[in-house]
């Protein structure tokens, strides 16, 4: 969505550029989302993403499929590097995003397309409002992201999947106090049920239901081009932007999840929209010789 929002924006702006797309869009693994302003019933991640690429499409954008293997910063021109083709570009927009860490069961990929595995509460927390949840999660994540849920539903289960140690009596003791029930789980012992739409945790000699579980493992933000270029990044591998969305790399902007943590679709279009604006002002400052 941030890269297709840019688009959207700067060929309004009547700009020159083109849109790589690799087909990687977490977006497109949303089922229905519930939360994205404008569409009371909801709307696919697949439908989202259609209608902005047509909107986009609309205005002249120009898409091409494929993938940046390099991003290089030189003589203030940015040079792409595609399989068999190079690109140069006087600004970049990185809407590269992040790489959701899934639990190593099978099944896991397409229990997120049919909800029964989820990755967001922020987007969908409130449609599991009192149901059984479970969070798989690992340590400290793990006990953040059950107790958020605890605005939703008092039947909460942390199969906490990494060592008991990772979790510690403190973040143990206050999961106690907001009846969150802990388990040290084992991943083999999860699996989904497509057919009865439930996932099942069989250990200790008893057999545990859920309607939904949450993925708590974290993300991987695809920062591997920003680093190319040289650009800074936090500690997570987030890039760092000013106001306008612009790295530490003048000419280099970057919007959605590979920036901030929240991982929403509609901070990741705001994002996209300030960055694209300003990418604009930034080329008629320096080359269309137009006063600011």
């Amino acid at each position: 969505p941030a890269g297709l929002t840019a688009a959207i924006y700067l060929a309004r702006f009547r700009r020159s550029f083109v849109v790589i797309e690799d087909g990687r869009s977490r977006a497109a693994w949303i089922p229905r989302s519930h939360n994205h302003p404008g569409f009371p019933g909801g709307v696919s991640g697949e439908d989202l993403l259609a209608r902005m690429r047509a909107q986009a499409l609309h205005y002249g954008t120009v898409i091409q499929e494929g993938s940046v293997e390099s991003l290089l910063h030189e003589d203030a021109v940015f040079i792409l590097e595609l399989r068999g083709r190079q690109l140069r570009s006087r600004t970049v927009l990185l809407a590269t995003g992040v790489e959701d860490v899934l639990p190593d069961i099978a099944g896991a990929r397409d229990a997120v397309g049919q909800s029964l595995l989820r990755i967001c509460p922020i987007c969908d927390a409130f449609e599991v409002i009192d149901s059984p949840v479970a969070v798989i999660g690992d340590g400290e994540l793990g006990a953040r992201e059950a107790l958020f849920l605890t605005t939703y539903t008092s039947d909460i289960t942390l199969l906490h999947c990494g060592l008991p140690s990772a979790l510690d009596a403190e973040n143990r003791g206050v999961l106690a106090d907001r009846k969150v029930k802990v388990i040290d789980a084992v991943m083999s012992n999860l699996s989904f049920d497509f057919h009865a739409r439930t996932v099942t945790y069989a250990g200790d000699g008893q057999t545990r239901r859920f309607e939904g579980a949450y993925s708590a493992l974290g993300v991987k933000p695809r920062w591997a081009l920003a680093r190319g270029a040289g650009a800074a990044h936090a500690d997570d591998g987030r890039l760092v932007v000013d106001a306008h969305q612009q790295t530490s790399v003048s000419g280099l902007y970057a919007a959605g999840d590979v920036v901030r943590g929240l991982n929403q679709i509609s901070t990741a279009e705001g994002e996209a929209a300030t960055a694209a604006t300003a990418m604009h002002n930034l080329l008629r400052e320096r080359f269309d010789r137009v006063s600011p």
